[in-house]
């Protein structure tokens, strides 16, 4: 048997599976973000130990005498800053926190990180948080021994050990992307040393093994091993088998992500797509990055006192995209924009805007932002033939609808099933136990395909160019 642990933004989820790769049981934590000021975004540390250990105590009901391996996969960016015993300084400032914009302004302005990242210095990223703290909190920042990307804190209290894995390592504008390893010159350039950094494995590679004390209070054997894992994202595209050039998926989670798996590294800064190491060794990927995916129609359901299943379900066959219009810029943007103070905005509203036409219009704002990322994909060169989809918003066969008219795409969707990052983590734990690799990320069964409604290609290619018009007109709008 095999572990995946899934540390999310909303929830950590943890799922059991065999040899054959069967999900045997699965349980989730839920997990609270606070956001104590505009832009902040932070969680505890200690939130995700308490997580992990309830699902694990849900896990172990099942017996885990038979566990061999256990991997992890998590948010990105975060920085969660350690002193020298290893105690938690601050609330981790996670991927969405955009507090450090003047940081990463200034950063970026300086070639050497991009030309060694092969990425734009996002607000989100770590470095720019962590100079934030240098600059606003210095006692803090006295005190930093080590920082660890999330879902290694996990990892730190499974183990005990400081160690990061090169999917997520990419994310940091600390990491020489196409070297996979840390640069020393960028962590100069951050009052860093590699001390502060955690040692870097692979994804698919062993990482530590499990501390005593921990098997013994869940039943697993002695020596179980922990997988390097990944970024959430890059988990999500072992779970789904997108590891071959050519191969891609939309996730509709919290964020939205546009992501394609490379077999060489392809750079591309000046698009804002994030060029990232993969799970796997001698792989790279390309993302197209928005920021509020689900989390827009979550908002809208919030705002308007119905559940997102209640929005979407009886919305009926895609329709033409109407007057309203949104533009889901609720926390900033990411690809193409790199632009943390533009905000969200609905524009075209009338007296017949009911409440289907402002849900439409939401779901079709999200889905122009991901034409957007595949407009900046194909800018590096990278084609894509055909998405798997992947998130709780793809629940929804309005919104894929949408999303294969509007990309001109078809969408597979896998077979019930959760095929996403708890489940690409627990491959990982199989492929470092058992010296496997990218032969057992295979693609998950299809359901089914949704394919572009060519009737509706013209109406939603217009619907963009809208959508475009309406984004440069509000970007002065801060």
């Amino acid at each position: 048997m095999y572990i995946g642990l899934d540390l999310g933004t909303s929830s950590l989820k943890g799922i059991l599976i065999d040899d054959a790769q069967t999900v045997l049981a699965e349980a989730t934590a839920p997990l609270r973000v606070n956001r104590p000021n505009a832009g902040w975004s932070e969680q505890s540390p200690t939130d995700w130990i308490a997580a992990a250990e309830s699902v694990l105590d849900a896990l172990a009901v099942h017996g885990l005498g038979m566990v061999r391996g256990i991997g992890l996969s998590g948010h990105m960016h975060g920085a969660t800053l350690l002193d020298r015993s290893d105690e938690v300084i601050r609330p981790c400032m996670l991927w969405n926190d955009t507090r450090s914009a003047v940081e990463a302004a200034a950063m970026d302005r300086d070639p050497i990180f991009r030309r060694i990242t092969g990425n734009i210095v996002f607000p989100g990223f770590t470095a720019p948080k962590a100079e934030w703290v240098r600059r606003h909190e210095p006692q803090n920042w006295s005190r930093v021994a080590k920082i660890l990307l999330p879902k290694d804190y996990l990892r730190l209290w499974l183990t005990g050990d400081h160690v990061a894995e090169m999917s997520d390592a990419a994310g940091t504008s600390w990491f020489d992307t196409r070297a996979r390893d840390w640069s020393d010159d960028l962590l100069a350039a951050c009052h860093l040393t590699r001390n502060h950094m955690p040692r870097l494995v692979e994804g698919s590679a062993v990482s530590g093994q499990l501390r005593t004390p921990l098997a013994g209070r869940w039943g697993l054997p002695s020596g179980v091993i922990i997988a390097g894992g990944a970024g959430d994202n890059a988990a999500a595209g072992i779970g789904v088998g997108v590891v071959r050039a050519g191969e891609a998926f939309v996730s509709l989670g919290t964020s939205g992500v546009l992501f394609a798996a490379n077999d060489g590294y392809k750079p591309s800064p000046e698009t804002a797509v994030h060029t990232f190491c993969h799970a796997l060794p001698g792989t790279w990927h390309q993302m197209g990055v928005i920021l509020a995916a689900t989390d827009a129609l979550n908002w809208f359901s919030g705002l308007v006192g119905e559940t997102a299943a209640q929005l979407t379900g009886g919305l009926g066959a895609l329709q033409a995209p109407g007057k309203p219009l949104f533009l889901p810029y609720l926390g900033g943007e990411r690809t193409p924009l790199n632009d943390a103070a533009i905000r969200g905005a609905f524009l075209g509203l009338e007296h017949a805007t009911d409440r289907a036409a402002a849900t439409r219009a939401v779901l079709e704002g999200v889905t122009f932002a991901f034409r957007d990322c595949r407009d900046a994909l194909a800018a590096t060169g990278t084609k894509l033939e055909k998405l798997i989809a992947v998130g709780g918003g793809s629940r929804s066969d309005y919104w894929l609808s949408a999303i294969a008219t509007a990309l001109d795409l078809p969408v597979m969707l896998p077979r019930a099933g959760d095929f996403g990052g708890a489940f690409g983590a627990a491959r990982l734990a199989i492929m470092a136990a058992n010296g496997v690799g990218a032969e057992i990320a295979t693609l998950p069964p299809i359901a089914r395909q949704i394919d572009p409604d060519p009737s509706l290609r013209d109406a939603f290619q217009a619907g963009h160019a809208r959508y475009c018009a309406a984004r440069e007109a509000i970007q002065t709008l801060h």
